[in-house]
């Protein structure tokens, strides 16, 4: 894998800042690359995941599109990525599907409830726009209920079931999503389930969609089982398959660097930083999740163990706890690793708290960019 001159970013950039890296984000774009010449398919960028719309000229070189959720997504799609859109949302207003229909390609829907209510719609842009059904296989891969699509009750995706007695006409794709970091074998197996539940309507489809959650560029992915799958069924069902991943786009490429601005001892020592987690690394709440940390280990490893937390009022603001071979001191950077998914795309400004610059970093000639800073106005106006 590509490494990340660290250092140099630290040195560099501003605090709080992401910071995504060129190189290890062409480094992941080469793979993404070589899968869709080897296999045929079409890989789209989910904005869902990673929407710094200034590295689009860049992606775009290699990925076909994006995939949005919501008419905002699509519109950023639409006005700085190009190539092909593909919308889905759990359901849509009336409004939101005018919108989709004339900026996206593909437009998927959730129910047949809704594929019928708006069918008046839709079918003036057929020809245009791409139909297509999301399904849900109930097959459970994810390890987390909160990200796993297929866990009980879910509202996503039509069951099997639900296609009883239902007309497809006008249906030119079915979309499935049901992964979350997860290497090749667990789309293996849901490929199976799907293709065995749905595989009778696959004939009359112009495409499938394997949906994200592929981590195609980390390291062990069995590219070749992959490339396999796609190729199964573009030639057993002459169809052309998609794949939307956000993650595998940047795995590794970003950094979100922040400042140790205080030491507060209460048993253990409290290092503050001007970064938060409930503002800038919310999956750390949410998942939860635990970040890696350039030069940190698990508390204990090192002599000299902190408690991380964020500035806001919030007691849970708490990152967690790592140890170091130095003692932390008040102005000392630290670099949290692979912070370039699901972090920009979830901020808050809970509290007032600055929002992190966007920057990039160029290894080719050691440039460090800032690309956006938030400011004041920018707290203010969102608010009223």
């Amino acid at each position: 894998m590509i490494g990340i001159d660290i250092p140099k970013i630290l040195e560099l950039a501003p605090s709080p800042a992401y910071v995504v890296d060129l190189g290890r984000l062409r480094h992941n774009l080469a793979i993404l690359d070589a899968v869709q010449k080897r296999s045929g398919a079409k890989i789209l960028l989910a904005l869902k995941a990673f929407a710094m719309w200034n590295t689009f000229p860049l992606i775009r070189q290699t990925l076909h599109g994006v995939c949005a959720s919501s008419p905002w997504e699509a519109r950023l799609g639409r006005e700085e990525f190009g190539g092909e859109v593909h919308s889905f949302s759990a359901a849509f207003k009336q409004s939101d599907v005018a919108e989709l229909l004339a900026i996206s390609d593909h437009l998927v829907f959730n129910s047949f409830n809704q594929f019928e209510r708006f069918r008046p719609l839709w079918e003036q842009a057929q020809g245009r726009v791409s139909i297509g059904l999301r399904v849900n296989p109930e097959h459970s891969e994810g390890e987390i209920e909160i990200y796993d699509p297929c866990a009980k009750n879910s509202r996503l995706g039509i069951r099997r079931s639900e296609f009883d007695g239902k007309s497809l006409a006008g249906v030119e794709g079915l979309h499935f999503h049901t992964l979350c970091e997860q290497l090749f074998e667990p789309l293996a197996r849901t490929a199976a389930v799907f293709e065995e539940k749905f595989g009778a309507f696959l004939p009359a489809m112009k495409w499938i969609n394997f949906g994200g959650g592929h981590h195609i560029t980390r390291e062990g992915y069995d590219i070749d089982g992959l490339v396999d799958l796609i190729t199964y069924f573009r030639e057993k069902y002459q169809v052309e398959v998609y794949l939307e991943p956000g993650e595998a786009v940047v795995i590794g490429a970003g950094l979100l660097v922040g400042e140790v601005l205080d030491i507060v001892e209460n048993q253990v020592d409290n290092a503050i930083l001007d970064l938060s987690a409930t503002c800038h690394m919310p999956d750390i709440l949410e998942m939860p999740y635990r970040p890696q940390i350039k030069g940190g280990s698990d508390p204990g490893v090192k002599p000299h163990t902190y408690r991380l937390g964020g500035p806001s009022c919030l007691a849970g603001d708490v990152i967690g706890d790592w140890s170091f071979e130095r003692p932390l001191q008040i102005g000392d950077r630290l670099a949290f690793l692979d912070m370039a998914h699901y972090t920009m795309v979830k901020t808050t400004t809970f509290n007032g708290i600055q929002h992190p610059h966007l920057c990039t970093f160029e290894p080719e000639t050691g440039e460090l960019k800032v690309v956006k800073s938030f400011n004041y106005e920018h707290f203010k106006h969102k608010l009223s």
